[in-house]
This record gives C-alpha cells, structure tokens and sequence, in this order.
C-alpha cells in the first residue's frame, strides 16, 4: 500500500504543471511594479493615477510590453469608462520607433492629412480626417472638439494610420486615449452607469407644460420659440420700463 500511495504522488508531480521561466519572469516583474507603485501612489507625479497603486501597477506592466519606461507609461496610458488607451502622442512614438514612417502632411482647424508606411515598405498609406467626417459621426458637440480641433484631427488620424500600417506594435491597445469616448485630457473618466433592462423598456413620464403665469414666450423671425423664455416676475417688477412711452422718449 505505501508503495502505491508513493507512484500515485509521484505521478500527480508529474502531471501537475509547473510555471514556465516566462511567466516566473512576469511574476517577478509584477511584483517589483508593485513596489514602484507603492512608492509613487502618493506624490503629484502619479497624475490621475495617485492614491491607486493597483491601476499604477497595471499602468506599469503595460507600459513594459510596449517598451515604455514607467514614469512614461503613467503620462502615455488613460483609463477611460474602465478602457485603457494610449495617447495619441506616445501611439506615434511607439510606432516610429520600430521603424515605421508616419508623416503630418497638413493640419489646420478643419482637416488633416497623415501618412505612413511599415519599416522596409515602399508604398505610403494616407489617411483624412476632416470635419464633416467629425459631424458625420457626431462628435463635433464634445468639449474637447469643440476647444482643439485641430488636435483631435491629428489624434484621430494618428490612431487610424497607426492601426493601418503597425497594428502589431500596439499589443491590445490599438486607439488613441483621444478617440474613445469621454476623453478627458490627462484625468480618468468615471465609466458610465449601464443601463438596467427596466430603464430601457419603460416610457418616461412628459414633463410638465409651463403656465403663462410661470413664462411668457416671446419669437423673433431669428430665433424659435424656444428660445424665447424669459421670467414673468422679472418683467413684473422691473422699474426701468414706463407703461407709456412719453414723446421723445425710448419705447
């Protein structure tokens, strides 16, 4: 019996698998993110990422398998609605730096040219983004189209191209922090609440109309109704508009 309770030992140590040096090595390297991100969770240098050194730690680790050092991962990586995405700026570097070519040939407030090719190519890929492209997929309400278009072209033409001609260099993070939704320029987005089954379904109750004592509504061939709100009792006990326009006097 106890020579047959010592094949069976030996036999499940056999079958049992053991960690490759690889994945030891990642381990390994996980670990020591981890030390680094304890010690910078707390400094200004963190940016969005202060006070979490879990987030830091993963920043890290990805930053490492696309050869970003660790303070340039935490500046070149965002975690937008729970998505992490490289910034369009350390997109391009990245890309450029395994020998692809990536050229801006024109950029201004409406439009924006780029073109690129893959290390030993011949033939350029070229890549448009103008605004009616940007209207055509609604962006153009957002705050940040709104204060730097021609910022937000050059990213979201910098994502395009670089997926075209590297997707390969990228490792699972194939857009730019600029084009995913809810970009917000060096700060973590809240992700938004999912919407249950219940809110889906159900109707939303109409709002109210407003009664004449509340507004007044008031339209000019320019403007539609609207428009044209304004508050009754502010009319009311204005003192700066006689009941009777005197001769010579402004209506």
């Amino acid at each position: 019996m106890t020579n047959e309770l010592a094949t069976r030992d030996e036999q499940n140590a056999v079958a049992t698998p053991q960690p490759t040096n690889e994945l030891m090595n990642w381990v390994e390297s996980a670990r020591q993110a981890n030390l680094v991100a304890q010690s910078l969770a707390g400094t200004s240098f963190a940016g969005a990422y202060r006070g979490k050194p879990d987030e830091i730690t993963a920043a890290i680790l990805t930053g490492q398998e696309l050869g970003l050092q660790p303070m340039t991962a935490l500046k070149s990586i965002d975690v937008i609605q729970g998505q992490p995405a490289l910034r369009a700026h350390a997109m391009r570097a990245i890309v450029q730096r395994q020998g692809h070519d990536i050229e801006l040939v024109e950029s201004d407030d409406t439009h924006c040219i780029m073109r690129g090719r893959r290390k030993g190519a011949e033939n350029w890929q070229t890549v448009a983004w103008d605004i009616p492209r940007v209207q055509r997929m609604g962006l153009l309400g957002k705050d940040q189209w709104k204060k730097q278009p021609k910022t937000m072209l050059v990213a979201r033409a910098t994502g395009e191209l670089c997926r075209l001609i590297a997707s390969d260099a990228l490792h699972g993070l194939p857009y730019a922090a600029e084009e995913v939704d809810g970009y917000v320029h060096g700060e973590v987005a809240p992700a938004k609440a999912p919407l249950s089954v219940a809110a889906l379904v159900s109707t939303p109750a109409p709002e109210p109309a407003p009664t004449a004592e509340e507004t007044h509504q008031v339209s000019r061939d320019d403007q539609s109704q609207a428009d044209g709100i304004w508050d009754a009792e502010a009319a009311e006990d204005s003192v700066d508009w006689p009941d009777v326009a005197q001769p010579g006097s402004a209506a």
